[in-house]
């Protein structure tokens, strides 16, 4: 079996790591470059990198941050904000990114994942799912950093992607985003059961028990957090150790 891997989320704002709660009210987190190398020293698995307003704002993704990464981190790491083509996939990737992540050009053209997959190998792509759980109980995915409602079910969507050649479904749940209560892990255990390729939880991260949870409950093949990570909340190497204590397999 596979070991469960923890990452850490960079959320990038002009060019500054920032963490927000259900994606507003942002707050300063550090250099990104920086942060990235000391969880590379500290045992994460892999890193995410996200250009939150690339989407938004119509700009393309931080090649020039990507490289300063690259040169500096030792680990995996995916970035994902504002790519919309294959153009911006290659120069990406070119820079030092091991895997992208597409969330709204996905959904706009979904056409996109398959010509990344075919391109660069389904490995290379993560599709990533904002969705927010409604009052009506649908799970319903959002666009440009959670500000633009879809008509798309996040089961629904992410069973396509994975059939266009997502390689990773990347799940953020609106919901539980910095709140620190725990991850989805009913919407996540479910998106297990329908899916054959690996699933990252994301949204929620406030305890090791959430960790060890979404785990084991979400049947999550991975765990992403930010805040808890980035304000020294949780050390990694301790978060580590009491997930293998829990008989989870991780790397120590």
């Amino acid at each position: 079996m596979l070991a469960k891997r923890i990452i850490p989320c960079l959320d990038v704002k002009d060019g500054k790591t920032v963490k927000g709660v259900q994606f507003v009210n942002f707050r300063d987190a550090g250099d990104p470059v920086e942060l990235g190398k000391q969880y590379s020293q500290m045992g994460a698995d892999e890193l995410v990198y996200l250009d939150i307003t690339a989407s938004h704002e119509g700009r393309h993704t931080f090649t020039e941050l990507v490289k300063r990464i690259a040169a500096e981190v030792n680990i995996p790491f995916t970035v994902g904000g504002g790519i919309s083509e294959l153009a911006d996939v290659e120069r990406l990737l070119s820079a030092g990114a091991d895997k992208v992540s597409v969330n709204s050009a996905a959904v706009r053209h979904p056409e996109l994942i398959s010509e990344i997959a075919s391109r660069f190998g389904c490995q290379e792509c993560v599709v990533a799912i904002d969705a927010r759980l409604e009052e009506d109980g649908t799970w319903r995915c959002y666009l440009n950093g959670g500000r633009i409602p879809t008509s798309h079910n996040l089961f629904d969507w992410a069973y396509e992607a994975q059939e266009r050649g997502a390689g990773e479904i990347l799940f953020t749940s609106m919901n539980h985003d910095g709140e620190k209560k725990g991850f989805a892990n009913e919407a996540l255990s479910r998106l297990h059961d329908l899916l054959s390729i690996p699933v990252i939880a994301s949204g929620g991260a406030g305890t090791m028990e959430h960790f060890r949870d979404a785990f084991t409950i979400g049947h999550a093949d991975a765990a992403l957090a930010a805040s808890v990570f980035h304000f020294g909340e949780i050390p990694l190497s301790d978060l580590k150790t009491y997930l293998s204590n829990e008989k989870i397999n991780i790397r120590i």
